[in-house]
């Protein structure tokens, strides 16, 4: 898809927006707390990543602070429907929102300059290993809390590329339809029209979104991870078959 001058230019921006990321990791914002501090000293070192942010809910206990009474996913949401041309990499919105809504979570587009792999957390963590062990280039990994069957690991890649033609784009809900499932069982690939938590998130239940591997490493192809990330869910599909993996994951949409 494209002519892959997109992807070239996107490697030269990447490049640029990781020499300045150790500037963000020094950062400290004045007159806030410590938690607040950290907080938006890694919003701003995922802007800095190329990471386009905006606000999104929070947990109110097992509420949503969105108040949507029976609200389907309390504190993954965005705050605005219009989030997608909301999102921005610009310091100076992203604290002034990180200062003015000190409990909002933050989500991420998708499919502008990063995308997503979002499996389960036992599968995740299974398929991290195996990368690291065969030396396979792995960038940010976040962790969304959840015991047991909950929990997910989000691998953030390389957008699939910035095609000219409008119309060789297709949207994040085509990889997570049922009858795509049986190939990818309890994958979803974030892409172009979706959003998932950056951390640091609160989710109900005192759970959390965090890093495992921060937004300081570089973007990897998508395809380079997508064969040991399918393995893995294949495998923890099988040994969890009561489990329903045709359930479409959240977003729900917003």
């Amino acid at each position: 898809m494209g002519d892959g001058k997109g992807r070239h230019r996107g490697t030269e921006n990447r490049l640029s927006r990781e020499s300045r990321l150790p500037q963000w990791l020094r950062r400290r914002p004045k007159n806030t707390e410590p938690e607040d501090s950290r907080r938006e000293t890694l919003l701003l070192a995922s802007a800095a990543a190329g990471l386009p942010l905006a606000p999104a809910a929070h947990p109110v206990a097992y509420r949503c602070s969105c108040e949507r009474i029976g609200c389907p996913t309390p504190g993954r949401h965005p705050v605005s429907f219009a989030w997608q041309t909301q999102s921005t990499t610009d310091s100076a919105q992203i604290e002034r929102w990180a200062q003015g809504q000190p409990q909002a979570n933050f989500i991420t587009a998708t499919g502008m300059v990063h995308d997503v792999l979002d499996v389960p957390l036992e599968a995740g963590r299974s398929a991290l290993d195996r990368l690291l062990e065969q030396g396979i280039e792995v960038g940010p990994v976040a962790e969304s809390g959840g015991a047991g069957n909950e929990g997910r690991l989000l691998f953030f890649t390389a957008t699939r590329g910035t095609p000219e033609d409008e119309d060789e784009w297709w949207p994040c809900e085509l990889d997570c339809h049922p009858e795509t499932m049986d190939e990818h069982p309890g994958l979803r690939w974030h892409c172009r029209g979706s959003y998932v938590l950056v951390p640091p998130a609160k989710l109900p239940g005192d759970l959390d979104v965090s890093w495992v591997r921060g937004p300081e490493h570089p973007l990897p192809d998508p395809l380079t991870l997508l064969e040991t990330l399918t393995d893995a869910c294949a495998k923890y599909a099988g040994e969890n078959e009561r489990l329903d993996h045709h359930e479409v994951a959240w977003p729900l949409g917003r």
